[in-house]
């Protein structure tokens, strides 16, 4: 795959150019790395034009015949693997392994729910006088605009485009300005099926145009999207107008707790793990640490040393940790650190952005412990979406419980404890829609990943991902009298 073959739209099954284009930056260098079409109203109603003439037809292929598009789409991913670990790489900074980690579970979720296409059942119900039936039946919704975030750009394809094609539904995906060319990739693997024109459309451009145009056209029935809380809101509302059906997966604010009692060891390598994956750019990642005041020193030891062996740098190296997505994410981060140090706040290790050789032009920071955090700094209740660990401490369980849920956010929530009756006090009554006791992994294609309060509403993977690309559809007959 050449960088030049990727200055396309996917429209009706074919490729489509514009000469207004938007530029695409490699994170780690600043430097502009190619150019996507810059689409707009005109391109994404030719989009939903297409989306709606292959609707009914697609809606009508029995799921054996979705499911067989729908794996040989995961098997050519996995087949140019590398190639696509590269694209994403270059144009979101992670590290190459957690690019092709991101492909491999792109192509697991599209697996899984090509297979669970076909357990969309319906349901029989009694009726309430001797000659009625009552019949339950599960539809697809119909056309759906999916909007993807730049964090994970190829897995979030998956995601929401494999649970619509097998629910029956076609769609119109805009992935994010800062990372479109993974999304456009990955489209050119799902067009080697052969999968009918129009059921699968990608417009890249302006959110704003884009978004707007899929949410004023009536025929697009359900609108997918992945990315912060505040824009979250304003497509909420906008929905409103044609009450079109909607899945939010938005903010965290994630604590991870650790009690007196637990693994240590195990603790500190699941929060560094999951904290500084993908550069702590992770809507379910910790964003702080709560540890009992009688181990926080040894947690905070524990922490640091791994910490300090994590090295960063271009994503195609041997490191651990890429470049933040932007200067602007960089500048945020700044900032809440400096805040919390004005606030009294102290850096164990890190604490600054790195302009060293070969840096300058990238948007790097040092991986990060903070400690001394109290409540009333920012750093502890805006999502850092950062390479920074703040660590607070507490004495009681109720009192920690009372700590998170003063957060908006409700994604997900982590405790470590070896204490079964803990574990199940503490999963019961954490406000959060994802509990991982004693780990942080959470997004696997069988689970409803997802959130409550202002982290969103919907849930992606396992059945429960079909749902929001289904309507139901009850039927009552009356037999007529012998």
């Amino acid at each position: 795959m050449q960088k030049t073959s990727l200055n396309y739209l996917w429209i009706n099954g074919e490729k489509l150019s514009i000469s207004e284009t938007i530029d695409v930056l490699n994170p780690a260098t600043g430097e502009v790395i190619d150019q996507v079409p810059n689409g707009g109203e005109e391109e994404t109603k030719l989009a939903i034009n297409a989306a709606y003439r292959a609707f009914k037809p697609w809606k009508r292929l029995t799921p054996s015949q979705r499911e067989t598009y729908l794996l040989k789409w995961a098997e050519n991913l996995l087949d140019n693997k590398e190639e696509l670990s590269e694209i994403l790489t270059e144009e979101q900074g992670k590290p190459l392994s957690e690019s092709r980690g991101e492909i491999e579970g792109s192509a697991q979720f599209i697996k899984w729910y090509a297979e669970e296409g076909k357990r969309i059942y319906g349901e029989v119900i009694s009726g309430s006088s001797e000659n009625q039936r009552i019949t339950v039946l599960k539809q697809p919704v119909g056309v759906c605009g999916l909007i993807t975030p730049w964090n994970f750009p190829g897995a979030m394809v998956a995601r929401k485009v494999a649970p619509a094609l097998a629910a029956g539904c076609t769609v119109i995906l805009k992935p994010a300005s800062e990372t479109p060319r993974i999304a456009i990739a990955i489209f050119e693997q799902l067009m080697k099926t052969g999968i009918p024109s129009g059921v699968a459309n990608l417009v890249t451009g302006k959110a704003s145009v884009i978004g707007e145009t899929l949410f004023e056209d009536k025929r697009v029935r359900k609108i997918s999207f992945t990315g912060s809380t505040d824009v979250g809101k304003r497509l909420m509302a906008r929905a409103a107008d044609q009450v079109k059906r909607i899945s939010l997966e938005l903010g965290g604010n994630a604590p991870a707790i650790v009690f007196p009692d637990a693994n240590l060891d195990l603790a500190a390598e699941a929060i560094v793990g999951n904290k500084f994956e993908n550069c702590g750019q992770m809507c379910n990642g910790i964003n702080v640490i709560y540890a009992h005041e009688s181990i926080q020193e040894t947690l905070i030891q524990k922490i640091t040393t791994l910490v300090n062996d994590l090295k960063v740098g271009i994503g195609t190296d041997d490191v651990q940790i890429g470049p933040l997505i932007n200067g602007s994410s960089l500048d945020n981060v700044n900032q809440l650190l400096q805040e919390a140090k004005e606030k009294g706040a102290a850096v164990v290790i890190g604490g600054e952005p790195i302009k060293d050789e070969g840096y300058t032009k990238g948007y790097f920071f040092k991986p990060t412990v903070v400690s001394n955090v109290t409540l009333d700094m920012k750093l502890s209740q805006d999502e850092i979406f950062g390479p920074v660990a703040p660590i607070l401490t507490f004495k009681e369980e109720e009192e920690v419980l009372e700590f998170a849920e003063k957060s908006p956010y409700g994604l997900a929530a982590y405790f470590f404890t070896k204490d079964v009756n803990c574990v199940h006090r503490m999963a019961e009554n954490l406000d959060a829609g994802m509990i991982g006791v004693n780990g942080t992994q959470l997004s696997v294609p069988q689970a409803p990943f997802g959130g409550i309060k202002e982290s969103g509403m919907g849930r992606e993977g396992g059945h429960y991902g079909l749902e929001p690309f289904l309507e139901l559809k009850y039927i009552s007959l009356t037999l007529e009298n012998d």
